[in-house]
């Protein structure tokens, strides 16, 4: 009697058949996403404005930029819990969970009616809205950069990753591009009324358009059950990384939403730049970041480690960023306002890849989604998703116009120190 044929056991790496579909299909969620979740910072002088009635100088812009923080607050929350269903169901499945409450996040928040129409709900509606925008989002960014990761060879995971960034360029492009189209073409009345909600309603296409795009997309992590880290284990074997990794994050992070995302409130309350004029700045910096990164990541791939890119990238950063704000104060013109997110967001594009790589190729696959997503949202928290709040109270009372620039320093250097206490796994030793 022959012997029944064995079963061979599925690969823990199931690689898709057209990568070209798989990268489009990564790179348009993780956009939807990003773009629902940051488009807030652009609309937020208008927000404060409707939602948190103030009659300070700062009351309301610093009240609408608390609410856009306070989607970071969760992030933390939201990275670990859908890090462990990445982890432990597959990625694909918590991709698609964000999606879910990316949507009902931005439909709370484009939908809400106003201060004026129904009293403090109204507010309350739109820190609900961030709350779940905040969740997902801390779940995506460690659920998606693992899928890029493990999906491509280890001679091209660092173009692979640069999507990432790439994508948060794109959002940033796209969100202030609205606002600066907005502003210019309506009255300030319908921009008030109305206008000011076509984005989020763009928005809620991440709903039945993300959805399909990560239906299009195959598995390429299979869990093993008896490999499954819990939190505790994880953070105790590698605490170091845990640690070291939020500290580097925690540059990237500052250094993005000062320059990206906070520069046209900066450049409209501050400065006194015509609104649709100061938008362009944001523009300018989303721009440099979509069109950065993907060298940045082929740059990356070519280099035997990650740390000396890294370590160029935060050095330049802590030498030009003030002379960059003294120049633009000293002439606050748009081509200076252009000239300073043009050169301090292509700097630090081209470390981003780079950094994603560090602490994903210092992390086992069983725990990559967890740890990155923990990693990720913790730097973030605070120090980028409150960067604005804090520089805008900042200014407010010490009234040193120059306070973005020391800020975004002050966390440079801080990821500077980390990122020498790092310990770099050779990438040929990376799962």
């Amino acid at each position: 009697m022959s012997k029944p044929l064995a079963v061979a056991a599925p690969s823990p790496l199931i690689r898709p058949a057209s990568p070209r579909r798989t990268l489009i299909a990564v790179a348009l969620g993780n956009w939807l996403e990003l773009y629902d979740f940051t488009v807030f910072s652009f609309f937020a002088m208008l927000i404060g404005k409707l939602y948190f009635p103030s009659d300070s100088e700062y009351g309301s812009l610093l009240m609408a930029l608390a609410t856009f923080g306070i989607g970071f607050v969760v992030r933390p929350l939201g990275g670990l819990a859908i890090g462990r269903i990445a982890d432990r169901s597959g990625r694909k499945p918590a991709l698609t969970l964000t999606i879910w409450l990316m949507a009902a996040g931005t439909a709370l928040i484009g939908l809400a009616p106003t201060h004026a129409d129904i009293g403090v709900a109204a507010p309350l509606l739109i820190v609900a809205g961030r709350l779940l925008q905040g969740f997902a989002a801390g779940g995506e960014i460690g659920a998606s950069t693992s899928y890029l990761m493990e999906f491509a060879p280890k001679s091209r995971r660092g173009f692979m990753v640069s999507w990432q960034t790439a994508t948060q360029g794109a959002a940033v492009l796209v969100g202030a591009a609205s606002g600066a189209l907005l502003t210019a073409l309506l009255t300030v009345d319908a921009l008030e009324s109305w206008g000011w909600r076509l984005p989020f309603l763009f928005g809620l296409l991440i709903g039945p358009l993300g959805l399909y795009i990560r239906g299009q997309l195959d598995e390429t992590h299979r869990p093993e059950a008896s490999r499954q880290p819990g939190l505790l284990r994880l953070a105790s074997e590698h605490r170091r990384t845990l640690l070291l990794g939020s500290m580097l994050v925690m540059g990237m992070s500052a250094n993005t939403y000062v320059i990206a995302n906070y520069m046209p409130s900066y450049l409209s309350k501050v400065l006194h730049m015509p609104p649709s004029s100061a938008l362009l700045s944001g523009c300018a910096a989303g721009l440099m970041m979509l069109l950065a990164s993907p060298p940045a990541g082929w740059l990356a791939d070519r280099l035997r480690r990650r740390k000396p890119l890294l370590l160029a990238v935060n050095t330049l950063l802590l030498l030009l960023t003030l002379p960059c704000f003294a120049l633009l104060l000293g002439e606050p013109t748009l081509r200076n306002a252009l000239l300073l997110a043009t050169l301090l967001t292509t700097i630090l594009a081209l470390g981003c890849p780079a950094g994603f790589l560090l602490v994903m190729e210092a992390l086992p696959r069983h725990g990559r989604a967890t740890g990155l997503a923990v990693v990720y949202a913790c730097g973030v928290t605070v120090f980028g998703g409150f960067a604005q709040f804090i520089v805008t109270w900042l200014i407010s009372v010490s009234g040193d116009p120059l306070a973005p620039a020391w800020y975004a320093m002050a966390c440079t250097g801080l990821s500077l120190l980390a990122l020498i206490l790092f310990h770099e796994r050779p990438a040929a030793e990376a799962d």
